[in-house]
């Protein structure tokens, strides 16, 4: 027999609907929304339970409407966390051509569950420094709908995550910046096809902020709309990061680095964004579609060790 694929032997594995004593019991959950510009907490739900369909239900719905959600005080080994994500969603894969975070070499597709850390041989990906705010796999045909990150060892000073609501970005802009941005298109350039390249400028640190026409493309690029519809709410939202390298399709030079320089310091704005002092056992899961994340540095002799499993996604519209 075909051996089991991680994610397939995982939901093999997990606990049954039947079995009464391994069901959470929804009434047990209780979503407590943060104060400020998005999130929730989700406590008494246990991650390594079978799930009903009002359960799941709940959550989505939580999720629809407060962008991320905090699972407190879990704790799981990378079957359960994998069979809990795949309630969500299937879990992305993408193509050789579109490097992503943690890509392996002999596969061309990360992990599912990818360790993000600074700890030696476990997944060094992520290194100790701050990460600019970003949305996860925005340069490939089909970007990530969402993503869960799970923590499991934390330095004892920074390391905190900060999202950023960029529904609420777009609804704070003016009606003529609306009006004139809403029907424009945004290449984003891959930043690991950069820092592969020999180009000079490696890393993602390094790559320039804006493509001018008269600069040669490094990877291939993806026109997506720099306003992006919510399946699932409607809403509209920045499809914008902090500092990879960026087009606007069919638009002036000059004109288009200053109009992206402006909506990337407006997405920053502290009215926005929350950040997450994370704690042992903490589950993040944010919607990776209408959202940023970005990351204080943290000391390098400290350790850091949190997986994440990102969920597919469609194109977006």
């Amino acid at each position: 027999m075909t051996a089991l694929s991680p994610l397939s032997q995982a939901i093999f594995d997990a606990p049954r609907w039947h079995q009464s004593e391994q069901l959470q019991n929804d009434h047990d959950i209780e979503i407590r929304p943060i104060q400020g510009a998005l999130g929730a907490e989700v406590w008494g739900l246990d991650t390594g339970k079978a799930q009903s369909g009002a359960t799941i239900f709940r959550l989505k719905q939580a999720l629809a409407e407060h962008l991320i959600l905090i699972f407190k005080g879990q704790t799981l080994d990378d079957a359960q966390y994998l069979a809990f994500a795949s309630y969500f969603g299937a879990i992305f894969r993408p193509s050789a051509d579109n490097p992503v975070l943690a890509t392996q070499q002999d596969t061309g597709i990360p992990p599912d569950v990818i360790p993000v850390s600074n700890a030696v041989g476990q997944g060094d990906y992520t290194g100790h420094g701050e990460l600019a705010a970003h949305a996860d796999h925005q340069w490939t045909p089909q970007p990530s709908f969402g993503s869960l990150l799970y923590a499991i060892e934390l330095p004892q000073d920074g390391g905190q995550t900060s999202w950023y609501n960029t529904i609420k970005a777009y609804d704070a802009l003016d009606e003529a910046t609306k009006a004139h941005i809403d029907g424009l298109q945004l290449i984003t350039y891959n930043p690991f096809v950069r820092a592969n390249s020999n180009t000079g400028q490696n890393g993602y640190g390094n790559t320039p902020l804006y493509r001018f026409k008269d600069q040669p493309t490094v990877g291939y690029g993806y026109a997506h709309p720099l306003v992006r519809t919510h399946p699932e709410t409607g809403r509209k939202a920045l499809w914008l990061n902090e500092r990879s390298e960026v087009e606007l399709v069919n638009y002036d030079d000059q004109a288009g680095s200053q109009l992206i320089a402006t909506l990337r310091a407006h997405l920053l704005k502290p009215e926005f964004r929350y950040e997450h002092n994370w704690q042992q056992g903490d589950i993040v899961f944010w919607d990776n579609q209408v959202t940023l994340h970005s990351r204080k540095p943290f000391p390098s002799e400290q350790r850091r060790l949190l997986k994440r499993i990102s969920l597919a996604g469609a194109r977006p519209f």
